[in-house]
């Protein structure tokens, strides 16, 4: 089941992918484009390995609508949270700082220079293009550096015209996320489900 549910999923993001109102941001009122792709966990290796191909298909021209080509950037939390502690020179003592404060410690100081806002600055790539959407992955990965409904939250004016997806390792119940089915990830009321 939870194999059929993804497979699904995997072809309506595809049939987003060449949908004109969909690269458009359209037809959702006055809500920014959010998306949750919600998958099961345990298929994370198999999620994986659909989003290289989306994002490489979308480099390739595979995707599209009415002459706008759809051009998928995806942004890596994890990543975003090593690119932030680098800029800030921070990186290579955050090993250090966990044997000398603990894990909680750690968890402050990350969070004191990796904000919501940080995250959203380092996400942005201004100006941005008709056909463009934005795939966020590494929402575990990042767990709990930070909480992903709290970049959506900061995200709202910088991505108005960009359909955003955000690749969930759980689910969302259309008011809150709950990273790997288990942990409250947070209320977040502004997404709508992919499918």
């Amino acid at each position: 089941m939870q194999k059929e549910d993804f497979e699904r999923r995997c072809k309506s993001l595809v049939s987003k992918l060449n949908d004109a109102d969909f690269l458009a941001n359209k037809g959702l009122g006055n809500e920014a484009g959010i998306f949750t792709f919600c998958y099961d966990p345990t298929l994370e290796p198999a999620a994986r390995d659909f989003f290289r191909r989306v994002v490489s298909d979308s480099r390739g021209g595979k995707y599209g609508s009415d002459g706008v080509r759809a051009n998928v950037v995806e942004r890596n939390l994890f990543d975003v949270l090593l690119s932030i502690a680098e800029s800030k020179r921070v990186l290579d003592r955050l090993p250090g700082q966990e044997e000398k404060r603990g894990s909680e410690g750690l968890l402050k100081q990350v969070q004191r220079i990796a904000t919501p806002e940080a995250y959203v600055e380092a996400i942005d790539w201004s100006p941005h293009s008709p056909g463009d959407v934005l795939l966020i992955t590494g929402v575990g990965e990042a767990f709990p550096f930070v909480r992903v409904h709290n970049v959506l939250n900061n995200m709202q004016s910088a991505f108005r015209d960009v359909p955003v997806i955000v690749a969930y390792p759980g689910t969302f119940d259309g008011g809150s996320l709950s990273l790997y089915g288990k942990l409250k990830d947070g209320n977040y009321y502004r997404a709508f489900d992919l499918i």
